[in-house]
């Protein structure tokens, strides 16, 4: 199979292909990107040629800012800041990760604003189109001045002095072997090379961004399963009328009322409880428009922070004609709060479906046992698959505390105030980990249930979501080990086989 092309033009990268990027995915420059890079490198070397005083081109960084550099020395300061910010510690990043920031970074020197060479980008989408992926240790980063120590580790790789893995958990590849794999030969930085590379919020907009595409297939799971439970709990389809939604005005909110009315109907199901006397369900079934329709606009709003940072310029000093001005676009406050606003909108909408399961557990149904048991007493059912969900219901409490709120003085106080979104990416996407399996409790509990009323039977998009289920975890009423049953049923969640219900009726 042939591999298709994509071009960077640094201006109109969708956030949809970033979160879609496959290994060895190939991009090429666009002639009106290389054209811009060609004029702000130009500028660099006229700035260098006057012998004018620019940051980190003639200067030195942080506090090192007031220090001119001879020109002798320019070189040797592009390789040493990257040696000296090649400070990252723990556990490597993910390779889908890495793909991401190879391919943003780029993205973001294409706009033209860097001075950086075209051939040095070149390189970095030639590791891309490898899949030869730099080793990018997961600390170290507070968010400002960029996301420079896991950057200075990528950056490596371009000078021969880094380490990488072929696919990401292949052979380790170090030194100019990295280079070689890649096809291309080490760099010598030249001015302000070392410095564009470094400065940037890749790092946290590719965690942030994988947050947000998980976000969304864990937002239309929850809809979907939702439903399922509504119908397994005997529930009101009521709270789902969009007259009611119109009246509030949320466009959240109408959002997930509609999709879930979409999956909801006459079934045999819903008509067996057409007399019952409950005039209203609890919270947690009545107001999952409210909430999860919260949590949707808070989605739909980190998209357009996201898709904005994408094409943004993050570097610093920036290019414009042959003015080089010093700012600071490298701080990246816009990701660590959507990043945190996701994590809190995840961790509420968990916790709801935390108190479903328990409502599915404690026969609010009168047609269910207690905990779904064959045989009440003997058998525990499914009394501990929800202190399951509360411990992860209650882990993601704490992980939800906003990172952004926290800033830490670092470069002897040159750099008050950072924005610490590296972390709120990453306790982001540990809050997902909870949320898939949490989800995947509440749809194995409320199958289960569906199975316990046969022969009665829900709507047709939400058999096939039960049939779904079944082809992955076979139904048996009577006590055993479940961890397995969890670990599959949040495997279909997490790969969007659930939320493949929903996409469908669109």
């Amino acid at each position: 199979m042939t591999q298709s092309t994509h071009t960077l033009t640094g201006l109109d990268l969708a956030l949809d292909t970033v979160a879609a990027l496959a290994p060895r995915a190939h991009f090429t420059l666009h002639a009106d990107a290389l054209r811009r890079m060609a004029a702000s490198r130009d500028a660099v070397e006229r700035a260098v040629a006057k012998g004018q005083a620019s940051y980190g081109i003639t200067t030195g960084f942080g506090i090192f800012a007031n220090k001119r550099i001879p020109e002798a020395k320019l070189l040797e300061l592009q390789a040493n800041l990257v040696r000296s910010h090649s400070v990252g510690v723990g556990a490597p990043l993910a390779a889908h990760h890495v793909r991401r920031i190879l391919l943003l970074k780029a993205n973001n020197l294409a706009a033209g604003h860097s001075g950086i060479r075209p051939v040095v980008v070149e390189a970095l989408l030639k590791l891309l189109g490898h899949d030869v992926l730099p080793v990018i240790p997961g600390k170290g980063s507070v968010g400002a001045c960029g996301d420079l120590a896991p950057l200075a580790h990528l950056s490596l790789a371009l000078i021969g002095e880094g380490s990488a893995r072929r696919g990401g958990d292949g052979e380790l590849l170090v030194g100019p072997a990295v280079c070689a794999a890649a096809g291309f030969e080490p760099f010598t930085l030249a001015a302000k090379e070392g410095l564009a590379l470094l400065n940037g919020t890749q790092v946290s907009t590719a965690l942030a961004l994988d947050g947000w595409a998980r976000a969304r297939t864990l937002l239309e799971s929850t809809l979907v399963i939702g439903a399922l439970t509504v119908e397994a709990l005997a529930g009101s389809h009521t709270p789902f009328d969009p007259r009611i939604h119109a009246a509030r005005g949320q466009a959240g909110q109408r959002h997930v009322a509609a999709a879930m009315l979409s999956l909801l109907g006459e079934s045999a199901l819903h008509s067996s409880h057409a007399d019952c006397d409950r005039v209203q369900d609890p919270y947690a079934v009545r107001c999952l428009p409210q909430v999860a329709g919260a949590a949707w606009d808070t989605l739909e709003h980190a998209g357009r922070v996201l898709a904005a940072e994408v094409n943004g310029v993050s570097d610093n000093p920036l290019i414009f004609g042959d003015d080089i001005l010093s700012g600071g676009n490298f701080h990246a406050a816009p990701i660590g709060l959507v990043a945190d606003f996701l994590a809190i909108a995840l961790t509420d909408v968990a916790s709801m479906a935390e108190r479903r399961i328990d409502l599915l557990d404690r026969r609010v149904n009168p047609a269910l046992n207690m905990f779904l048991t064959a045989e009440p007493g003997v058998e525990s059912g499914f009394m501990m698959a929800h202190v399951t969900a509360a411990a992860l219901a209650s882990e993601n409490k704490t992980l939800a505390h906003p990172a952004s709120v926290d800033s830490i003085p670092t470069s002897a106080g040159q750099e008050d105030h950072v924005s610490m979104a590296p972390w709120a990416g990453h306790k982001l996407l540990a809050i997902c980990d909870n949320v898939a399996t949490i989800l995947g409790i509440e749809l194995l509990v409320a199958g289960h249930a569906l199975d316990c009323q046969r022969p009665l039977t829900t709507t047709p998009p939400l058999e096939a979501l039960h049939a779904t289920l079944r082809r992955s975890v076979a139904f048996q009423p009577r006590d055993h080990r479940l961890d397995g049953d969890i670990a599959a049923a949040a495997l279909l969640v997490e790969s969007g086989a659930v939320a493949a219900a929903l996409r469908g009726r669109r």
